[in-house]
């Protein structure tokens, strides 16, 4: 009888055991991103659809405003994970930050140079007012790269740059008058369009190498939560995968337009199709864009010639998710390419 009542015990415990870990709560974890835009998407729909509490993680997405910021919090330990773009990292790494890329879901220019109606070339940007989110920030490189497309060169031709605010207020700036030309999004520069404001350039045919959306951590936190981490990648790769799903449109459109205050529909599409050109279906954090942003960086700060690019992206858990065939059937599921 002992033996039997010994293995009953065992049993019993085990069974008290799995039912403690079944309901465990998933491990609460907060996301910040700087962008206010509609290619954040992926990631609002992540949250609100449960694709991370269905991998063990709770995720809390929160704003911070300006993505420099938002690194610092990052590299205080303050927040865990960022989704902003590569401009900042970089800018972060040259400091001495110790951060890892591990995934990028854009990694190429996609915004679009807006103007005031009296400006019709981009040489009449001579002597006016360029509004970015902060100095440093991915719009901020994002505007300089499109400013470097169309042959504008901000000291040489006197274009005064002005921290303005995310590219709500951005437009809202451009409209009023307060700035003559900014970089935007197609969902806020449609409407501008229509407005008669100029189109300098659609930079997102312009096929330009650049990091944006990127998910970061810093590297001793990848080296200690990598699982979790793993499990995060596999909550956003399901919140890409129902974002881009046809048949999915009218819940991403709702998302977006609640987070970003749109109401009109004609902006809301125009910001669909955004998420749709942009979001790369296997999101690797992209080498030739960070050069690209760090190429630019060099004629500022010289010392940015020192970053070891190849040092900053950790691709490891975005290999293993593909190699295992993750990626392939989640995609599949939704009827995606990828």
């Amino acid at each position: 009888m002992r033996p039997a009542l010994a293995i009953l015990c065992v049993s019993l415990l085990l069974c008290c055991g799995q039912g403690y870990a079944a309901s465990a709560p998933p491990l609460k974890i907060v996301i910040a991103h700087a962008a206010m835009n509609a290619r954040v998407a992926p990631l609002w729909i992540a949250e609100e659809h449960g694709f991370f509490v269905k991998n063990g993680v709770a995720v809390n997405t929160i704003f911070i405003r300006q993505a420099p910021v938002l690194v610092a919090a990052l590299t205080a330990g303050d927040v865990k994970v960022g989704y902003t773009g590569g401009s900042s990292v970089l800018a972060a790494v040259m400091g001495g930050a110790d951060l890892k890329m591990i995934a990028t879901l854009t990694n190429k220019l996609g915004y679009d140079l807006v103007a005031a109606p009296s400006i019709k070339t981009p040489k009449d940007l001579r002597g006016k007012r360029f509004g970015v989110q902060s100095i440093g920030g991915t719009l901020w490189m994002a505007g300089m790269l499109g400013l470097e497309h169309v042959g504008v060169d901000p000291v040489r031709d006197d274009v005064k740059v002005l921290v303005i605010g995310d590219q709500t207020v951005l437009a809202q700036a451009l409209e009023a008058g307060h700035i003559d030309a900014t970089i935007l999004d197609g969902v806020f520069s449609r409407r501008l369009r229509q407005k008669g404001f100029t189109i300098l350039s659609e930079l997102y045919d312009s096929g330009i190498p650049f990091s944006g959306q990127a998910l970061v951590v810093r590297a001793p936190y990848l080296q200690e939560q990598r699982a979790t981490l793993e499990n995060v990648l596999k909550g956003l790769l399901e919140g890409i995968a129902f974002t881009l799903a046809p048949k999915n449109k009218a819940q991403v459109i709702a998302t977006f337009s609640k987070r970003l205050r749109l109401s009109d529909p004609t902006m809301a599409e125009e910001g669909y199709t955004d998420i749709v050109r942009n979001t790369d279906r296997r999101p690797y954090a992209g080498a030739d864009g960070l050069r690209n942003i760090q190429r630019f960086m060099k004629l500022r700060t010289p010392a940015a010639e020192k970053i070891k690019i190849d040092e900053v992206i950790d691709d490891r858990i975005m290999h293993g998710l593909e190699q295992s065939g993750f990626m392939a059937r989640l995609y599949e599921s939704y009827g995606i390419k990828n």
